[in-house]
This record gives structure tokens, sequence and C-alpha cells, in this order.
């Protein structure tokens, strides 16, 4: 069963690069304020790279002009890819924050882990969009295929805000 509107996001731990290597981020801070949060199958794929992470970048501003603190993309892979996507694709200077739930702990907590055999995916995360307010779900979309990138882009999440 998958996460739905009124629900807490898990309590768990997500991890980035930091300037001594890999440290842990306590899903917990997420509960702080209103923040966009959108998941992803993995980095440096196409519609992740080409569609899904440039929506948000092209909105960053606007969310923040709405009130939402915190702008976060969680992917299950390790932190090292993590941190050279989010490079890769501007994330950073937009001010989007990065998070490998390398485990797959948080996407399984969410009930949106997925496998997809023929694109060598295992356990990842279902394409999704969401605002937290206060760790709490207010509104959340989730794509029918991971391909698309359509009721979870910036834009779409935008209008919601």
């Amino acid at each position: 069963m998958s996460i739905s509107t009124g629900d807490d996001f898990p309590q768990s731990k997500l991890l980035r690069v930091g300037e001594s290597g890999p440290e842990a981020v306590d899903t917990g801070d997420l509960a702080k304020g209103r923040v966009a949060v959108f998941g992803l199958p993995g980095a440096f794929t196409g519609t992740c790279t080409n569609a899904h992470m440039p929506s948000f970048i092209r909105t960053a501003d606007q969310f923040r002009a709405k009130g939402v603190d915190r702008i976060i993309c969680l992917t299950v892979n390790d932190p090292f890819v993590c941190d050279a996507w989010a490079k890769s694709t501007g994330a950073p200077d937009a001010g989007i924050e990065v998070l490998a739930d390398a485990d797959g702990s948080v996407t399984n907590a969410l009930g949106l882990s997925f496998d997809a055999p023929p694109a060598g995916l295992y356990g990842r995360c279902k394409r999704f969009a969401a605002l937290l307010k206060d760790g709490k779900f207010e509104v959340i979309d989730i794509e029918d295929s991971p391909g698309q990138c359509s009721v979870s882009a910036g834009e779409a999440l935008l209008e919601k805000v």
C-alpha cells in the first residue's frame, strides 16, 4: 500500500556526500515547514535527467516564492552517484537537495518500490511528487509508469501549492 494524503513521512535516514564523505540525513528534518519532495527511479536515467529534474530546476524559485522551504529529490542510488548526478544537472545551484535512499528503506516505507528487470532496475522508487507540511503529506501524485513525467513534474506540483 502506498503513502497517501495525511500520512506522515517515514522516519529513517537518507544519505548525502558531505565534506568528509557520506553523511546521514534524518528524515525528521523534513518535518519542518513546507517541503516539496520528488522521487524518481534513478540518477542518470533518461526521464529523470531530461524531464523530471529539469522541471523542478525551472520551478524552484516559484516554489520558494509560495513558501516552500526545501526541495528534496529522493532516489534509490548511492550517495556518490546522487552527488555526481546533482552536480551534472545543476540541482545544487537551484537549491535542490538530492538525497540517496541507498538501501531503499524509505522507498519501501512509502510503498513506492518497483522493479524493471529489462532496464536493470531493482528496488527503485516510483516517480512521484509531493508536498509536505510539518512532516505530513498534503499532496502526493504518483506516475502510472516510470517513463512518464506529467503529474509528478515541478509545474504540476506547483499548481497545488
